[in-house]
């Protein structure tokens, strides 16, 4: 019978992991500096260099925010650096302008045991539901579909949404303390059924781009499904690799 080696982790990856525990519990607001490399070092017992190199692999991952002469910050959905990164599209003609939104729905249900399983809830857990459509150039181009668990989520209303100018995750950010830091989608093309197709002002069975996408906080804890419907005459979806 063979025996599995035990893994060890890298002194930096585990410098990096208590770094996001103690972003995670609130040590460190978004927008706020962490402690400089010199102090961490003394706090966790290491050298400089290895808390550098955790630093490094954060601000790559843009959890950390590294400014030249101020420090480290903690990085935050205000920047706008981060206003598209989790919006990937792109104008065929001009340079992509933040969007306008109109909510079409907004209320408290329960989580189906498929999407229980992807939020890491059990089925039947609150959840809330928002329902809008992300209008470019006065012209409907995203259907969205957003679940989110109610407990992180308490007094999310449609006035508290209305009244909040901004990206969506800026307002989750701000009002409920839970910051996106990655996500994971998938793409599919799907047609238009007959209500989208009225939202999104084109034909049914119009091909649509349909991107699931499954966000993460802090301790890759998944705090946000959703599901988009775009339109693609005007607009492509990119993403950078590498």
């Amino acid at each position: 019978m063979s025996v599995s080696a035990p893994t060890f982790s890298p002194l930096y990856r585990q410098i990096k992991a208590l770094l996001v525990q103690s972003l995670g519990a609130g040590e460190w607001r978004p927008g706020a500096a962490i402690p400089s490399e010199t102090e961490l070092a003394g706090r966790y017992g290491v050298s400089q260099g290895t808390v550098r190199k955790a630093i490094d692999e954060l601000a790559a991952e843009h959890i950390l925010v590294r400014r030249q002469g101020k420090g480290t910050f903690v990085a935050t959905h205000h920047e706008q650096r981060q206003l598209f990164r989790f919006l990937r599209l792109v104008p065929f003609e001009g340079t992509l302008e933040y969007p306008d939104t109109r909510l079409l729905e907004c209320r408290r249900t329960r989580a189906a045991a498929d999407l229980a399983r992807l939020l890491d809830l059990k089925a039947g857990d609150g959840i809330v539901y928002l329902r809008r459509l992300l209008i470019f150039q006065e012209a409907a181009t995203v259907l969205d579909e957003i679940s989110l668990p109610a407990a992180l989520f308490k007094g999310l209303t449609p006035t508290k949404y209305e009244e909040h100018k901004g990206s969506l995750y800026r307002l989750f950010e701000t009002e409920f303390g839970t910051r996106m830091i990655r996500a994971d989608e998938r793409l599919r093309a799907v047609a238009a059924d007959a209500a989208t197709a009225e939202l999104l002002t084109v034909r049914e069975g119009t091909p649509l781009l349909c991107v699931e996408r499954v966000a993460f906080t802090y301790g890759d804890r998944p705090v946000e499904f959703r599901r988009g419907l775009y339109r693609t005459d005007r607009h492509y979806y990119k993403n950078e690799l590498g």
